[in-house]
């Protein structure tokens, strides 16, 4: 059963030896973050369950243990899913959480890693959500993943209209813990607007089916034309 979860952006330059000199335009960023894997910790959880978009040869499970680095964006840094023998290489996404966890200290129950596709449907992350979310008493999720990356000219996505709108509606539901809204983000518009998010977003959709949880949005911002979203779901 779900009984908490926390929702954080995944760019790598959330790890300040990444974004070097620009390490401080995210500190407020971190800090939601820092926040939101707090509550999680608060929660008594007997299993937490990491949650990312990844390229599809990388989508799968990740079980304790299992490690990454930031070689591929300059630096030697290296982290580890929680406790265990060696797994295969975390994405990028999960690699960001295991920061987190390093940060945080974590050390209140086992981890695990899922990543996903952005090419699964609504349906089957819902689904996904829902088989985490029994996999123990008290499950908790760390849900990674951005906004659409088209909010400006200098975005990764170029600027596209319809961005703000979709990082508003997203914000909102994550703020309010909407399952429903959710559930509901179109995987077409998602894919052209490059939101990362779309599918670990609709996991936590599922696993919290029914579950009446509350939300509450910590940070939303587009630093660098992308959205990034905290929330933490109680």
């Amino acid at each position: 059963m779900l009984v908490a979860a926390a929702v954080c952006p995944c760019p790598p330059l959330l790890v300040p030896e990444v974004a070097a000199g620009a390490a401080p335009e995210l500190d407020a960023a971190r800090d939601a973050c820092a926040d939101a894997v707090g509550l999680l910790a608060a929660a008594r959880p007997d299993l937490l369950l990491v949650v990312g978009p990844s390229e599809a040869e990388a989508a799968g499970t990740y079980p304790p243990g299992s490690g990454g680095s930031f070689r591929g964006f300059g630096v030697d840094t290296r982290v580890r899913l929680g406790e265990g023998r060696a797994g295969p290489e975390l994405p990028p996404s999960l690699a960001v959480a295991a920061w987190l966890l390093d940060h945080a200290h974590w050390s209140a129950c086992p981890v695990e890693g899922l990543a996903v596709a952005d090419t699964r449907t609504s349906a089957d992350c819902a689904d996904a959500g829902r088989a985490l979310a029994a996999r123990a008493g008290r499950v908790a999720l760390l849900v990674m993943g951005d906004g659409s990356a088209c909010r400006t000219l200098k975005a990764p996505g170029y600027l596209d209209e319809r961005a703000a709108a979709f990082d508003q509606e997203a914000a909102r539901a994550l703020g309010a813990a909407d399952t429903g809204a959710l559930g509901a983000l179109d995987e077409g518009l998602a894919r052209e607007l490059k939101a990362a998010g779309r599918a670990p977003w609709q996991v936590l959709a599922g696993a919290a089916e029914g579950r009446g949880m509350d939300g509450r949005l910590l940070f939303e911002d587009a630093p660098y034309g992308v959205g990034y979203m905290v929330a933490a779901w109680s």
